[in-house]
């Protein structure tokens, strides 16, 4: 039984939108709106909007098998990618273009090839919810997605939202697989779906928040800082963070807002045109003292600062470095739940 358009659509968490394309089904973490204001005045970040960053597909059936067929495109920089499977909260699988047993440890620099993939995962007897969660780091393309004939098949409906902003960290770089993303995580924990707005290379960008859409979050996190400290002159920086903060603090009222300031990166201690990388955490923290719905996270020491946590040594963290991100900003977030 091969699964619709609709659906797909229906199962999708993570997309504002499901469209059907020549080469297959695409998933929208932007809306149209969103995309077209990157392709007008930052066309070298359109692009990454195609990759389905925070997308999964869940849902309970009977089936007993899941065949999965896609098609994927060389990314903005990354070339690895990983689909995984999980069965009642268990990875029993994945497909993805890289074999973990002789991966080098400059993965991130590797080119791997890119095109069709397909599998077929058992996923046992009986009932069972089945959640499969798609690639942050390459354009995507579904082409097949089928249970057994006869089957049951349901939705999954999520109660909250989890709404995130950021660049390359929160988008997914470095991560091996999706799951572990410090994003997918907490929004697992928090029992909300993950919208992602992230974009690797991204700042305050003021413009993107204005944009309207559907979302009415729950929760929001915003993590940039960290390329607007080697771009950005400092009246620029503080104008665009304070715009950014008080369109988001305004437009979501309702919602718990967590301002995170920059994780721990090799060359800190150095000064930029804009000054020392302290400046990025003093500033955000001063603008969103006055905003009533935003809490401000310091994010220095949510990674250790060794680069055995980063897969490049420098900026992005790898696995076990996502791991630290995550429980040491749930720590945080909790307090204010």
């Amino acid at each position: 039984m091969q699964l619709t358009v609709k659906q797909i659509e229906s199962i999708t968490k993570g997309a504002v939108s499901v469209t059907e394309e020549a080469e297959g089904i695409l998933f929208h973490r932007f809306t149209e709106e969103q995309e077209k204001l990157f392709q007008e005045e930052r066309p070298w970040h359109y692009y990454n909007t195609k990759s389905p960053a925070g997308v999964k597909l869940q849902f309970t059936t009977d089936s007993e098998k899941l065949f999965v067929k896609l098609k994927t495109e060389m990314g903005d920089s990354r070339h690895f990618f990983s689909l995984e499977v999980f069965v009642d909260g268990k990875e029993i699988g994945c497909i993805q273009n890289y074999d973990e047993k002789i991966l080098m440890d400059d993965y991130m620099h590797e080119r791997f090839s890119d095109g069709e993939y397909q599998k077929e995962f058992f996923l046992g007897n009986g009932d069972k919810t089945v959640c499969v969660y798609l690639p942050w780091s390459l354009n995507f393309y579904l082409k097949e997605f089928s249970l057994e004939e006869g089957a049951t098949f349901s939705p999954i409906k999520t109660a909250r939202k989890l709404l995130v902003f950021g660049d390359s960290i929160t988008q997914g770089y470095d991560a091996l697989k999706s799951h572990h993303r410090y994003a997918a995580r907490l929004s697992e924990t928090l029992s909300a779906e993950e919208i992602n707005k992230a974009i690797g290379g991204e700042n305050f960008f003021p413009k993107l928040a204005e944009i309207s859409d559907d979302i009415k979050p729950d929760y929001v996190t915003v993590a940039y800082g960290t390329n607007d400290w080697c771009i950005r002159e400092r009246c620029a920086f503080e104008k665009n963070c304070k715009d950014f903060y008080e369109i988001l603090s305004a437009k979501y009222p309702d919602a718990k807002i967590f301002a995170i300031s920059p994780i721990w990166r090799i060359n800190h201690d150095e000064d930029q045109k804009m000054g020392p990388f302290t400046l990025i955490e003093e500033t955000i923290r001063k603008v969103v003292e006055p905003l009533p719905n935003v809490t401000f996270i310091r994010g220095f020491e949510l990674v250790p600062g060794d680069v055995k946590y980063f897969a490049d040594g420098r900026v992005h963290p790898n696995d076990e470095g996502f791991d630290y991100y995550f429980k040491n900003l749930y720590e945080e977030i909790k307090k204010y739940l």
